[in-house]
């Protein structure tokens, strides 16, 4: 947080893209004074485009430009011919295209006029959307003016690049991660309250999607490949990540296609799966309000970590130079603090939604190990977050950090997968590799989810949790892999449908104002944010049936259904676990006598 903090207060994200003037003055905003210049400090609220005081002969070297630039209100539609036109249009527009220090009284009569205000004629012009320039419309001055912009921005490195297009998408991508809450919130209803047609239209919307997207990823391929304005160096990475991401979604198409083609005959039970998973949480409605807090504080956080992000790639001092200007001169190695930063979005993002899988498993222990299933204990909900709070914070930690940890091998092997693109045997090793590592990935988020619930049932620290977890998964999973795999299948495929239709509106969104963006990271967040969001809401439903079958678990080794020992679990859920796993041997010779509404038994034991 400390490179986050320093960066916030040495940058300033706005000249990436707002632009500034030759003193230092950022447009479009309230500035401070520089020590050496006396223009600078001034406040550009009203002034949000850069003018170039000599646009038809612009010239650019090493990011700097040849000729002066200021803040103005708005850009001259008409062409201006003799200072009294400038005159005039100060006077008429509010907008002063001379030099600060220079009234609008004195364009005509100082001496020094000719220096301090544009060089005539001024060419018409209109302000550029992406970095907010005054371009000029003249046919002579527009070619000059375009390919020294172009030139500017193939100077730019990568790292600038993408954060110039964030900064430029920044409404887009909170637009679409609004969309992806909205589609979130209408499957997390419909989960509650239609199983039976949701499952078959969810099935049908995600295959729809999956082609869909799949389909317009590989059209953008080809139309970017074949556009004859390949000069400018984002268009080139915008059809380099462009295949990239066509491949891998043509690839998670048919991998997901398969699985759904293999398990469409379980349907009957994830319908009693959904309803058995909604009835304890019509039993705690407070559980279905826990995404929303999560997303709230995910969102502050996201807000934060873009602008300290913009902000290191702007991070800089402020010097002046000869005849008042300014120059930025950027610190060393700021590129390297990026990384640091972007293991601190993932860590802090898993942390948060770990947080909200502990509080969710507390609240379901909470209901399913009290005898009287009619009659739950009071706020369990506002329980399991005291106790997350007072007892558990570092299992939540720990948890996240694991996931972090497996997260960061597969980005790089993502970047030696471009490296090595040539080379069969390479690629042959990274795919190996990158299989392995999702697959140990899945596994220990499978296995955090009921370390936490372990966690809410016995008290105990983060690694016996895990013991105790992977010990009764596996003296019980022929019980319970049948059941939750399909389950959870399903909830991916919620998942995946939000992603879909939300990376599908960042698709047009984007390729609709393509010029001059390396708009395909923006795309990639917005993936991001909108499956985080999805998982997020609907990990309700699958922490709560994790968390339920758990316990169910430890409940049957527990407890045996005799006198003496009843279990907790009621009789709705025993039939649906009979009947989806047809019993296994082990419980073939357990007494299943129905569940006794009693209030004697013996209570639950920690696991040894």
């Amino acid at each position: 947080m400390f490179i986050s903090g320093y960066s916030v207060v040495a940058g300033a994200a706005g000249r990436l893209v707002l632009g500034y003037d030759s003193f230092g003055n950022i447009c479009g905003r309230k500035n401070t004074p520089v020590e050496g210049a006396n223009l600078s400090g001034l406040d550009m609220t009203n002034k949000k485009y850069v003018f170039f005081l000599n646009s038809c002969s612009l010239e650019m070297q090493s990011l700097k430009s040849s000729s002066l630039s200021l803040c103005v209100s708005s850009c001259p539609q008409q062409q201006l011919d003799s200072l009294e036109d400038l005159q005039s249009f100060a006077r008429n527009n509010g907008s002063f295209l001379c030099v600060y220090n220079l009234s609008v009284s004195s364009y005509t009569l100082n001496p020094k006029a000719a220096q301090l205000c544009p060089t005539l004629p001024v060419p018409p012009s209109k302000s550029f959307p992406l970095f907010n320039r005054c371009v000029p419309q003249s046919p002579e001055c527009y070619s000059k003016y375009a390919s020294v912009l172009i030139s500017m921005v193939n100077e730019m490195d990568v790292f600038h690049r993408i954060l110039s297009g964030i900064l430029a998408g920044r409404d887009t991508v909170i637009g679409l991660s609004v969309l992806a809450l909205a589609f979130s919130l209408m499957l997390v209803l419909a989960f509650r309250f239609i199983q039976t047609l949701l499952i078959h239209t969810l099935i049908a919307l995600v295959v729809f999607g999956l082609l869909f997207v799949s389909g317009v990823l590989w059209w953008l391929h080809y139309d970017y490949r074949n556009d004859p304005s390949t000069e400018l160096e984002t268009v080139k990475e915008n059809v380099k990540f462009l295949l990239g991401y066509a491949i891998f979604s043509t690839i998670v198409t048919v991998v997901l296609l398969s699985l759904i083609l293999v398990l469409r005959k379980r349907l009957r039970f994830a319908v009693q799966l959904f309803r058995i998973v909604g009835k304890i949480i019509g039993r705690i409605p407070f559980l279905l309000f826990q995404p929303l807090w999560t997303f709230l504080i995910l969102v502050v956080f996201w807000v934060f970590w873009v602008a300290a992000l913009l902000s290191l790639g702007t991070a800089g001092t402020a010097q002046s130079t000869s005849g008042g200007q300014v120059e930025y001169r950027a610190l060393s190695g700021i590129c390297y603090m990026a990384w640091y930063h972007f293991v601190g979005l993932i860590w802090t993002s898993e942390f948060i939604l770990a947080c909200q899988q502990m509080v969710i498993a507390g609240a379901v222990v909470t209901y399913y190990f009290n005898r009287n299933k009619n009659n739950p204990p009071p706020h369990p909900v506002l329980s399991s977050i005291s106790v997350l709070f007072c007892y558990h914070l570092g299992t939540a930690v720990k948890g996240s950090f694991l996931v972090t940890i497996l997260r960061i091998p597969r980005i790089v092997l993502l970047y030696l997968y471009n490296i090595l693109n040539h080379k069969k045997n390479a690629k042959h090793l990274f795919n190996c590799c990158f299989c392995w590592l999702c697959f140990q990935k899945r596994c220990l988020r499978y296995f955090n989810q009921h370390a936490y619930t372990t966690t809410a049932i016995n008290g105990t620290n983060f690694c016996t949790s895990v013991k105790d977890a992977v010990c009764i998964l596996a003296r019980n999973y022929a019980t319970l892999a049948s059941i939750t795999c399909f389950g959870d299948f399903l909830l991916f495929l919620g998942k995946v449908f939000v992603v879909c239709f939300t990376v599908f509106g960042g698709l047009m969104a984007f390729n609709y104002h393509r010029e001059l963006q390396a708009w395909v990271v923006p795309l990639l967040l917005v993936g991001f944010f909108a499956y985080l969001i999805a998982h997020s809401f609907l990990s309700v439903f699958e922490v709560t049936a994790d968390a339920l079958f758990l316990c169910f678990a430890i409940d049957m080794e527990t407890n045996d259904g005799t006198a003496e020992k009843p279990y907790f679990v009621d009789q709705e859920l025993l039939n649906f676990v009979s009947q989806s796993n047809k019993l296994t041997d082990g419980e073939k010779h357990r007494s299943t006598r129905p569940f006794r509404d009693s209030e004697d038994g013996t209570e639950l034991q920690p696991m040894v």
